[in-house]
């Protein structure tokens, strides 16, 4: 409704403003208060907990954040917090637009699926049809498998370009992919899930050919335009965006610029610009059939099935998980200078965005804090992160079998000074250790119910580990 109105102030004659704004400035006041009077007492007290949390927390992991949550396809909390830049002092707003890095991928899917369903491409289509030299290496690599990751192609990270600062470098697709073909393949199309940009790379190159225009031309026309996503775009770092914020990385406890990167580099696995407001609008987009047919985006977010009938935790652009019995659908974003994620909860119908200016991975912390109060589960307790000898850590790397269970196993390893889990069965991967004591960990990656490990050490020497949720579980090392 205020859009019409502050719209029609442009086009009217100047004479009515004053009374035209009187109007505007009355409605306003009626659709703020209705929207306020219409939250729940619960929502209410969900706001007020999740603007002090984040207040008080989000400065651990970032310059600044914009946070977006929905409840019941109502938003019920949108804010920015911290600052957008640093030099200049300016503020992150709802407005503010982010790098959202593999979110990226979504949009990638999405645009494929709308030639599927032109019947211009099908999931079972080699490669090789549409990139016609690229070599199969004796194995059929098929749409699907590039959607799933599940084509065995290598990353491109892994590429040894033999050019000083590649990632600052202009490359056209076409060398990149070239290079990619010259590599073998790490295993059998469909026998494995690995996520590997390659697989969205080629698909960007695919739009190209399919459609007959550059990638970003596509999805503007075709994808934000459509739905209106004002501040979604491919990113150009010499153009001027409105709203764009400035990345950081953190080192040695201080703030840097991001340096430069070339976006042909990441290209369709990971170069757009977006904000908290347009991924919103995306999620609704794709959730009311406005892109795609229900029965395809149905199909989007259904696990794939490996060829040994095993399920991964991917579909078509979305990662697809269920985390102690709690479903969840959607992607995380990694790039130099940002951080991103947005997941959708169906059986809450809940959907939470976060977007921050700082490439620290941690910021997952302040996302599950997030998602565990806007569930109505009050706030997380504060967990400290003590200093550890990184020989102690070191100790506590390895495998780790479940005494109730010896199917089941967790495997403790260690980057950048940090121990990280991975249960066996996948429900759980990736997941940061925050030392509580010496032998005492905590993982907020893992939402809802509070979780820790406690290694065992007898003698000198670690010999098992409790995972503790409900209820205490122990697992000897291997």
């Amino acid at each position: 409704m205020l859009f019409f109105i502050f719209e029609a102030l442009n086009n009217y004659n100047l004479k009515h403003i004053g009374q035209i704004k009187a109007i505007g400035v009355l409605l306003l006041n009626l659709f703020i208060s209705t929207f306020v009077f219409g939250q729940t007492k619960q929502e209410k007290g969900i706001i007020k907990l999740l603007d002090g949390y984040i207040s008080e927390n989000y400065s651990r992991y970032s310059p600044g954040c914009a946070v977006l949550v929905a409840k019941n396809g109502n938003i019920i909390f949108q804010k920015g917090f911290g600052k957008a830049n640093l030099e200049l002092d300016v503020p992150v707003i709802p407005e503010s637009v982010f790098r959202i890095g593999s979110i990226t991928k979504q949009f990638t899917a999405v645009a494929i699926l709308q030639f599927v369903e032109q019947q211009k491409i099908a999931l079972n289509d080699s490669i090789q049809k549409f990139i016609k030299n690229y070599h199969s290496k004796g194995k059929t690599i098929t749409i699907e498998n590039l959607l799933t990751h599940t084509s065995g192609i290598k990353p491109y990270e892994g590429i040894d370009a033999k050019v000083p600062n590649a990632i600052r470098v202009e490359f056209s697709p076409e060398i990149l992919i070239d290079s990619l073909d010259k590599l073998p393949l790490d295993f059998v199309p469909g026998s494995k899930y690995q996520y590997c940009n390659s697989n969205y790379f080629l698909l960007g190159k695919i739009i190209e050919e399919v459609s007959g225009q550059k990638y970003q031309t596509y999805l503007q026309e075709q994808v934000f335009s459509r739905i209106g996503l004002i501040s979604t775009s491919y990113d150009k770092p010499e153009e001027v965006i409105k709203n764009r914020v400035s990345g950081y990385s953190a080192v040695s406890g201080e703030y840097k610029n991001v340096g430069f990167i070339s976006m042909s580099t990441v290209y369709s696995a990971g170069a757009l610009l977006s904000n908290v407001k347009d991924l919103y609008r995306w999620h609704q987009a794709l959730k009311n059939g406005e892109l795609l047919k229900n029965d395809t985006w149905k199909q989007a977010i259904t696990p794939f099935k490996l060829n040994d009938g095993k399920l991964s935790e991917y579909g078509y652009g979305f990662f697809i998980k269920n985390e102690n019995n709690v479903k969840s659908i959607g992607h995380g974003g990694a790039i130099d200078g940002f951080r991103a994620v947005e997941i959708y909860y169906p059986e809450k119908d809940l959907y939470i965005t976060l977007l921050c200016n700082s490439e620290q991975d941690n910021f997952m912390e302040l996302f599950a804090g997030i998602s565990q109060i806007s569930s109505g589960n009050g706030v997380p307790a504060k967990y400290k992160d003590i200093k550890i000898p990184a020989e102690q850590l070191d100790s506590y790397i390895g495998n780790y079998t479940f005494l109730e269970n010896p199917k089941q196993s967790i495997s403790i390893y260690k980057k950048q000074e940090r121990l990280y889990a991975d249960l066996s069965n996948k429900t759980g991967l990736n997941m940061a250790l925050l030392g509580q004591t010496e032998t005492l960990f905590y993982l907020p990656d893992v939402f809802r119910i509070p979780t820790t490990i406690e290694f065992i050490v007898t003698n000198g020497k670690v010999t098992g580990l409790y995972w503790r949720q409900d209820q205490k579980y122990e697992a000897k090392k291997d």
